[in-house]
């Protein structure tokens, strides 16, 4: 299938950094890559501001017509979000599809959903971006026709009243209430359960799915694509002591992910405020991973997520061309493929864990098999002696503060 033919324009401000804006194209081109398409050409042009009917400078217009007719492009992306105007008058001036950055990560997502929560989400999202949008849609809409920034909610939903969208938008909202309810449920009885939870978090394309497949033996979605994973998965995971927890994999983080998906996703990422440990798995290679990291740490703060105990891991290192600083502690450098390096990362969450964690030391009865179990299961064993002349069970270990068998621990102690 021949790839779609695209041209991105860019406005670059003052006040941006030349690498990070730098970066932001870069970034737009995987996720046109992603989206199935091919970029020919990027324009570029540096205001003071962005021009408020063209987003570009009308000088620039006449030379991406040019670039449009002379490649063949079919579409048009635009590195930040545009409004319903100066969309409608790109598209008209250039007689070409426009779309904007979010646009394009919403139909990636519309793609990339599984199941039936994650399509409920996308096509909220993309109806809360369209309707503002509706007036003088119906250019636009005599080019959709298929491709990229077409997926999810089509062509007659869109035409129709902003009435019709409005009641789809509030049906949306009640059935993922009952979704949301539904997880709250199922996560309350993980709860009640007292099974430890940690989450997996970075920036998409870290190496998350590839490292949750490799950690517990599973097989989630691995690609080397912007957004491989949208629907959390969750997977047992052991540990070297012995101990066990669950484990979930996560939706990649992004710079400028619209608003319309933090909100609509905000259930998704919820697994990750619900954590008691978090996994901030990063791609060392990548040339800009210090602000993948920001990023991911300011929109852990924006879900109330910024004090739950976090393992940086640094992942890729065997793509590593130069020395390595790392930026956040605790850390670890990792390959996902290596063996050895996952049995270090089993042993590094341990010892991060015994920090936070109180020491005991508890006597049990040989034949008290439940309680032996649970402490080999659910805190880190350092210690296991048999005392014959008593029949007991020494040991000795790390609990956390909260668990329910810190009564027993202490009683028995």
């Amino acid at each position: 299938m021949s790839k779609e033919k695209i041209l991105i324009i860019a406005v670059k401000k003052p006040n941006q950094q030349d690498d990070l804006f730098e970066s932001s194209l870069q970034e737009l081109i995987s996720l046109a890559d992603t989206a199935g398409g091919e970029v020919l050409e990027v324009v570029t042009q540096n205001r003071e501001r962005i021009h408020s009917a063209f987003y570009i400078g009308e000088g620039k217009m006449a030379e991406i017509k040019e670039i449009i007719d002379q490649l063949d492009i079919e579409l048009i992306i635009a590195n930040d979000e545009l409004s319903a105007s100066q969309s409608r008058n790109l598209s008209q001036f250039l007689d070409a599809r426009v779309i904007d950055r979010s646009q394009l990560i919403l139909d990636i997502f519309a793609g990339r959903a599984r199941t039936k929560e994650g399509k409920l989400q996308v096509e909220l999202a993309q109806l809360e971006y369209l309707l503002p949008r509706l007036r003088g849609q119906g250019v636009a809409l005599s080019r959709l026709g298929g491709g990229i920034g077409t997926r999810g909610p089509g062509e007659t939903k869109l035409e129709t009243d902003r009435r019709h969208i409005s009641r789809r938008i509030d049906d949306i909202k009640r059935r993922l209430k009952q979704v949301v309810k539904q997880r709250d449920q199922y996560r309350k009885r993980r709860k009640t359960n007292d099974v430890f939870q940690i989450a997996i978090v970075g920036y998409t394309n870290a190496g998350k799915s590839t490292l949750f497949n490799r950690l517990t033996n599973s097989e989630s979605l691995e690609e080397n694509k912007l957004f491989a994973t949208l629907d959390p998965l969750t997977r047992k995971i052991h540990f070297p002591s012995g101990f066990e927890s669950l484990l979930t994999d996560t939706v990649g983080f992004i710079q400028h992910l619209p608003t319309t998906l933090i909100a609509a996703f905000r259930s998704t990422l919820e697994e990750v405020k619900e954590a008691d440990f978090i996994l901030h798995v990063v791609d060392s290679s990548h040339p800009d991973h210090e602000q993948h990291q920001r990023t991911v740490i300011g929109l852990l703060e924006e879900l109330d997520s910024s004090t739950i105990p976090m393992l940086t891991v640094y992942n890729k290192k065997d793509l590593l061309e130069k020395d390595f600083i790392p930026m956040n502690h605790p850390y670890i450098m990792i390959s996902a493929y290596n063996n050895e390096d996952l049995l270090g990362l089993r042993e590094k969450v341990e010892e991060v864990l015994i920090k936070e964690w109180e020491s005991y030391q508890i006597r049990v009865k040989a034949d008290n098999g439940q309680l032996l179990n649970r402490l080999g299961h659910e805190t880190i064993i350092t210690e296991k002696k048999f005392d014959n002349e008593t029949e007991t069970y020494v040991v000795s270990g790390y609990i956390r503060m909260d668990h329910p068998l810190q009564g027993t621990v202490k009683e028995k102690a």
